[in-house]
């Protein structure tokens, strides 16, 4: 005689129970996997910056003219620029050419220092970003709002207005919570820095 055996299956209980569960879990893991994301980019930013910085430093030397990386602080962009003069032997008349493409920064990342006030150490007397742009068809003068450039000489050393050699050029950006700051003396010693976006001390990258 054939014996049929009962076979038990989940209820409705069990179902909701383990529903619940997993949407505790989820809770408790999403928003450490959105933390987690948010750092990655702005790491990624911040070694971009770093980069066109280096490239700016290194184009400039290779081409023998100026050039300088131009943050737009209002669009949150960055770019390359060369200085090409019109005539060769007229150094002063000429523009600004962008050399590669305008890069944005990542969603949720600006230039800004956040709430910090003291910059790091051996860098700048006054946190902030470097000087005002000039516009796209002057070496000196014709400021720009909302901008901030690191200008190089031809031998790659960061200059201010007059062609002197300069330090306290920074470009920082930040995401609320962490800031990276890309920072070069007039030697020119390049440095990458990060700290909290309030208070505490600067680290080394």
């Amino acid at each position: 005689m054939k014996v049929l055996r009962r076979q038990d299956g989940f209820t409705l209980l069990d179902i909701l129970i383990t529903i619940g569960l997993v949407g505790i879990v989820a809770a408790i893991a999403l928003p450490s996997v959105g933390t987690t994301s948010r750092g990655f980019r702005l790491k990624g930013d911040a070694q971009a910056v770093a980069n066109i910085v280096s490239l700016a430093k290194m184009r400039a030397a290779s081409r023998y003219s100026r050039t300088r990386v131009r943050a737009d602080l209002a669009n949150n962009s960055f770019r390359l620029e060369v200085w090409v003069p019109t005539n060769a032997a007229v150094k002063t008349v000429g523009s600004w050419v962008t050399d590669g493409a305008n890069i944005p920064l990542s969603n949720g990342v600006t230039f800004s220092v956040a709430a910090r006030t003291v910059a790091p150490d051996n860098t700048q007397t006054v946190l902030g970003q470097s000087p005002t742009c000039s516009d796209d068809t002057s070496l000196v003068g014709n400021k720009v709002d909302n901008n901030a450039c690191i200008v190089f000489n031809s031998r790659g050393i960061p200059i201010n207005d007059g062609g002197d050699p300069m330090g306290g050029n920074a470009l920082y950006i930040s995401d609320g919570a962490s800031v990276y700051g890309t920072t070069i003396t007039a030697t020119p010693l390049f440095r990458q820095w990060w700290g909290n976006a309030t208070t505490g001390a600067w680290v080394k990258q």
